[in-house]
């Protein structure tokens, strides 16, 4: 029976915060504090109290051609008139295809097929339960064993969380899955403080998975998951080098390499994938983020084809992978996804955000004689600026700093504990490069 009783009216400002358990955020401080988000457009969003908030992080690392593209949302609309779902299991629709072809078109060769899921977190969580199947169908089934890296973020599932490498998000949960083990982070302050773009010191982090090979047997480890740019804990770059030794070596072993470019994807570091930056051509590639530009949830896996192939024996109609999602290759994602590629090639944004990275670059360092300021790396068009903690708090000085900016300098970035990361839109300009620059230095002096 349908529900007739009156409904109170809506408000732009809701007066009770309380039901909504907010995701990875401070709950408390927010509620007594809140930042409220009423709409957007290109590179600013606006609040509800009507101010223009300049956006230095994408939204989340995820709206590279900037805000309220209305070929991306009259793509949405368009699909959701024509047919509002498909069931994708043993169903398909036409834009799912149209969409992994292009996908792979842009992926390093040898990438030829796309498995669609709806998060970073399950794309993640995907590439391992392949890797591990794969394995398994190749007559290699004591091959269970999955490394990631210290400081790696690879999602909230639990095999993301496992492969992950930030103690934060790993601390409350338990042991997780077993047989996982880590590389270390790549970075050394000392050796690689205030770089533009790669650092010279540390690519033979990557030879500790030669140790670990010693330590657990090549035969037991089924694969090798890393960001090219680590984004999350605070933008990491790759040292010159790393990742192609880390391709040796898993080649050498057998172990598949799987890059997460959740963040790195469709233009961030200036290629539609890091894994073109660096030469590098992994087993698998995860996405996400940048391929809707964030106007509806989608993820997904880029495959080796011999790996895909492995798996389409036996009769023909049996499942090859018990695996996926009721809103894989949701047909209203489909339709952002095929607008926003459109969108990037119409306007060039991946070539126009490797034009701009050396200005962006330039502009940031200049910040590297700011009050507290302990480093500051640049890749593509991101970056990460280092505040040395306060004594009594690691982590106050970012967070002061996230209020700081949009309650006094309209401006929105991300923190990672006390580090600052800025990841513009690709369609900033270079005033507004500057623009962003000045409000974050009046921000740094703001948290001295």
């Amino acid at each position: 029976m349908l529900d007739k009783s009156p409904r109170p009216a809506a408000v732009n400002v809701p007066n009770d915060l309380a039901a909504h358990w907010m995701p990875f955020t401070a709950n408390r401080a927010f509620k007594k504090q809140p930042r409220l988000l009423a709409g957007s457009k290109d590179m600013h969003y606006f609040t509800v109290d009507g101010r223009k908030i300049i956006d230095a992080a994408a939204g989340m690392w995820c709206c590279n051609a900037g805000h309220g593209r209305t070929q991306i949302s009259e793509a949405i609309a368009k699909q959701a008139q024509a047919m509002d779902y498909a069931p994708p299991f043993q169903f398909g629709i036409p834009q799912s295809f149209e969409l992994a072809s292009r996908i792979a078109d842009l992926a390093p060769e040898g990438l030829d097929n796309v498995f669609f899921c709806n998060s970073g977190s399950e794309a993640a969580d995907t590439a391992l339960k392949i890797a591990l199947a794969y394995h398994q169908i190749s007559g290699q089934g004591s091959r269970i064993r999955l490394i990631g890296r210290e400081r790696g973020y690879h999602g909230v599932g639990f095999g993301g969380t496992s492969v992950g490498g930030i103690v934060g998000n790993r601390k409350l949960f338990g042991s997780l899955l077993t047989g996982v083990d880590h590389l270390p982070a790549t970075y050394d302050r000392e050796k690689q403080a205030f770089t533009k773009g790669e650092p010279e010191y540390g690519a033979h982090f990557a030879d500790e998975l030669e140790r670990l090979v010693n330590l657990h047997g090549a035969n037991t480890i089924a694969a090798v998951i890393v960001e090219p740019m680590a984004g999350s804990t605070g933008v990491l770059p790759p040292p010159k080098g790393y990742l192609k030794r880390l391709r040796e070596i898993t080649e050498k072993h057998g172990i598949l390499l799987i890059f997460d470019e959740v963040i790195t994807g469709y233009g961030r570091l200036g290629f539609a994938f890091a894994a073109e930056r660096y030469g590098v051509t992994p087993d698998m590639i995860t996405f996400a983020k940048g391929i809707t530009n964030g106007a509806a949830p989608m993820g997904g896996v880029i495959v080796r084809g011999n790996i895909h192939d492995a798996f389409m024996n036996g009769p023909e109609h049996v499942v090859e992978l018990a695996h996926g999602y009721t809103y894989s290759a949701h047909p209203l994602a489909c339709a952002a996804g095929l607008a926003t590629l459109d969108i990037y090639r119409e306007e060039k944004l991946f070539e126009r955000a490797n034009k701009l990275e050396p200005k962006f670059a330039d502009a940031v360092m200049s910040l590297r004689d700011q009050p507290n300021v302990v480093d500051i790396r640049t890749v593509g068009l991101t970056a990460g600026i280092d505040l040395a903690p306060i004594a009594d708090g690691p982590g106050k000085r970012g967070f002061a700093a996230l209020n700081s900016a949009f309650h006094d300098n309209d401006l929105m970035l991300r923190i990672a504990g006390d580090s600052l990361c800025l990841t513009p839109p690709l369609i900033v300009s270079e005033d507004q490069i500057g623009e962003i620059v000045d409000k974050v230095g009046k921000i740094i002096r703001a948290v001295a």
